[in-house]
């Protein structure tokens, strides 16, 4: 099923929800104006927002209050993404240039902060201190997991469970609050909130592992170089899974390769090989989809409605995407 389709549901709302999200931004600053309008036009397939939307249909009314929570999640989001680039010293998000290409490390900082100003004070506008609470809980897991991810990658020996650790900060925070805050919207109670938000957890977890996958399925169909995350020194599950499965002698090479000859195209390559004989990627396909599992089992015990059917859908295209 392709996302379009898994889309239409909320096709109205989508539309709506982009418009509110242009005026969040706006400034009278004609610069940040068009640093914004730049930030709007790189938009990516806006998995968050319709997170929000069919919890919210699950739970109850899609209303007011839903399109602050998925604007607030999108602001917060958004300027984490911005800081990131700069921590990063990236010059490409999403096939664009990063801000800090274009307008360099100090604008950039200033614009991530601007956006995350935005995001707070259309929560407190609005006295929706339930929803700025569930957002700035993850906003401090990603910064946690970023220093974290920083701290381990020096010595490069991350062991599974700093991993999930990593993972489940940095990527699954964000999609649980996404789940919480939809739920939170639709007046759910507390119970429901915390099951979605469990939920949500369990599919960031699924949706990262996917990401370590497609780095190491040889470019095919996949919009990104394969190899990427080897030569950003990123450990992802598939390359622990080798780590932990080889010698002490095999276990240094290794770790030389992706120190010391991550731009070495052949080396790279000898170790995506590696990779594959080890039953790395069997691994971590079967870790991702036994967290898939866990949010369709929280799914199935909610009421089944064609909300419920549109949000698994959604969870399952996570999965199942080629990018």
């Amino acid at each position: 099923m392709n996302l379009n389709d898994i889309k239409a549901p909320v096709d109205n709302h989508i539309q709506e929800f982009e418009k509110r999200f242009r005026h969040s931004m706006k400034s009278k600053v004609p610069l940040l104006d068009k640093i914004t309008r730049y930030i709007v036009k790189r938009k990516g397939k806006q998995m968050r927002p319709l997170f929000v939307f069919f919890t919210a249909g699950l739970c109850g009314e899609i209303s007011e209050r839903t399109y602050r929570a998925a604007s607030l999640i999108e602001l917060l989001h958004t300027a984490t993404l911005v800081h990131d680039d700069v921590v990063d010293d990236s010059n490409e998000r999403r096939g664009f240039f990063s801000l800090n290409a274009l307008w360099k490390n100090k604008i950039s900082v200033l614009v991530g902060d601007y956006l995350l100003s935005r995001g707070l004070l259309l929560a407190l506008d609005n006295d929706d201190f339930d929803l700025l609470k569930i957002v700035s809980r993850s906003v401090k897991q990603m910064s946690e997991g970023e220093l974290l991810q920083l701290e381990k990658a020096r010595n490069l020996d991350i062991k599974e469970d700093v991993y999930f650790e990593i993972i489940q900060k940095k990527t699954a925070s964000l999609i649980a609050s996404c789940f919480a805050c939809g739920a939170a919207s639709a007046g759910a109670d507390a119970e429901t909130q915390e099951k979605l938000r469990l939920m949500g957890e369990y599919t960031g977890i699924a949706f990262q592992i996917k990401d370590d996958l497609l780095d190491f399925s040889n470019g095919k169909n996949t919009g990104k170089p394969s190899g990427g995350d080897i030569k950003e020194r990123k450990m992802t599950l598939p390359l622990i899974y080798l780590l932990d499965n080889s010698t002490y002698l095999e276990k240094r090479k290794i770790i030389n390769i992706v120190k010391n000859h991550n731009q070495d195209t052949d080396k790279v390559a000898q170790l995506i090989d590696k990779v594959n004989q080890s039953g790395g990627i069997h691994y971590a396909r079967k870790k991702m989809e036994e967290n898939l599992q866990k949010a369709f089992e929280i799914l199935d015990t909610l009421p089944d409605t064609p909300w419920r059917k549109s949000l698994r859908d959604l969870v399952q295209f996570t999965i199942d995407r080629q990018n």
